[in-house]
């Protein structure tokens, strides 16, 4: 009767000792996550052609654009020009009612004309006392007169020709004309408005061909637009893409950048000069321009989705052995869903691609098949 106690109770002991013994290394390997190799899918770095460009939001500018408005007052009384019509420099656009600039043209000239006469008289004058004070037959002093009315009417001749040119230019005004060759917007008056000096708009005159670019660049670019400024610039260094992601087929060439740093914005503005023969780009257009950068020629490329980032640092995890290892990385031009790397990677070495949110510095890991190039730029 013990003994079959005893054989009882060794086979409840039994069970119990196994579980515990095979619990412990079970408890181990949840304890130590590191003993646990984390599956993973790498690529291997290569060269790849590459053109890398930069692209920064720009708008489209005329080199030349003033507004129209009137200098003198009156009413409109013609429209020589249709909305949006191409116009030469010296064309007739608009005219005011010039009936009383023109009467006031004539009034001038007429008071030129007197004076002038006025002027002749005193002279004459002013000659024949001369010759008499040559024989003592006049007084001195008359001859003075005759001088000081001479000078008096001079003056009132010189007067006389200001207010002609005045009234001249008022009638001048009085026509407005295209001040350089280009294409004028749509009127912003109709026969019959009233005008007076500089108000109100009349239209809007804008050169076509070429047409400039602006765009704002960080503080920390500008020496690197500089040199581009002052050295040769390659045929292709500036492009355009249009609104709907065409490439417009011209290149650029940078003109002018701007004296200053704004205060609030830290950016300067940069302008980009274009052929534009057909008319394609319009002010105020919104373009992105294209700047080639020095990822040019062959670069290392690796998928962007192995990058990661921390506190501003982007690394990767790269593969030796049989562990993960972070290797901080300096990014360049991003295009489809590859980045070029400009330091920190070295032609051949494996970096992680998927599995990476399950790894740490130094975790052991499981290759699976490497993924191709082909697979990488898709």
């Amino acid at each position: 009767m013990k003994s079959r106690y005893m054989w009882l109770a060794a086979a409840i002991v039994s069970p119990t000792i196994l579980m515990s013994c095979g619990g412990d290394e079970a408890g181990q390997q949840q304890m130590n996550p590191a003993a646990m190799a984390v599956p993973v899918t790498t690529y291997k770095v290569s060269e790849q052609s590459v053109t890398g460009k930069d692209s920064y939001p720009g708008t489209v500018v005329a080199l030349q654009e003033v507004e129209l408005r009137p200098q003198v007052a009156g009413y409109i009384t013609n429209i020589y020009v249709q909305d949006g019509q191409r116009v030469t420099m010296g064309q007739k656009l608009y005219e005011i009612d010039r009936s009383k600039y023109q009467a006031s043209y004539q009034q001038a000239q007429a008071n030129l004309a007197s004076a002038k006469a006025n002027l002749a008289k005193v002279q004459k004058d002013m000659e024949r006392y001369e010759r008499l004070a040559e024989k003592d037959a006049i007084a001195s002093q008359q001859v003075d007169y005759a001088r000081t009315a001479v000078q008096t009417a001079q003056a009132q001749v010189a007067a006389a020709q200001a207010q002609v040119q005045s009234a001249s230019t008022d009638l001048g005004y009085a026509v407005i004309n295209a001040p350089f060759s280009g294409i004028i917007g749509i009127s912003q008056v109709r026969v019959g408005a009233q005008v007076s000096p500089g108000q109100p708009l009349l239209n809007t005159i804008s050169t076509t061909d070429p047409m400039a670019v602006d765009f704002a660049i960080n503080e920390q670019e500008i020496s690197r637009f500089g040199r581009m400024q002052q050295g040769n610039q390659p045929d292709s260094l500036f492009t355009l893409t249009l609104n709907n992601e065409e490439q417009y087929p011209q290149t650029g060439k940078l003109v002018a950048i701007d004296r200053a740093i704004g205060r609030q914005s830290g950016t300067t503005t940069v302008r980009v000069q274009f052929p534009n023969p057909n008319g394609a780009l319009i002010p105020g257009m919104t373009v992105g321009v294209n700047v080639l950068n020095q990822d040019i020629g062959e670069q290392l490329v690796i998928p962007y989705k192995a990058v990661s980032e921390q506190l501003g640092e982007f690394y990767v995890y790269v593969v030796q052995g049989d562990s993960a290892v972070q290797q901080n990385v300096q990014l360049g031009t991003r295009f489809g869903g590859n980045i070029v790397i400009r330091e920190g990677l070295k032609d051949g070495q494996q970096v992680v691609t998927e599995g990476i949110q399950r790894l740490r510095q130094g975790a052991k890991v499981q290759v699976g098949a490497p993924q191709q190039q082909s697979e990488a730029k898709k």
